[in-house]
């Protein structure tokens, strides 16, 4: 009984640490700021790259 509690308490720390973490990225929007970042670098990327121009 003592490993099912303890498996069980492993369990009940892991989803709330995934809830904790998933709060603190809505919270501050930080999705949102991870991929404009993410963003900026695929433009400065392909805005490099040079075009050929077929017409």
């Amino acid at each position: 009984m003592d490993k099912v509690f303890k498996i069980l308490w492993t369990l009940i720390k892991i989803l709330l640490a995934v809830v904790i973490v998933l709060f603190v990225v809505y919270f501050w929007n930080l999705d949102q700021k991870v991929l404009g970042w993410a963003y900026k670098q695929v433009n400065a990327m392909f805005d490099r790259k040079k075009v050929n121009q077929v017409f």
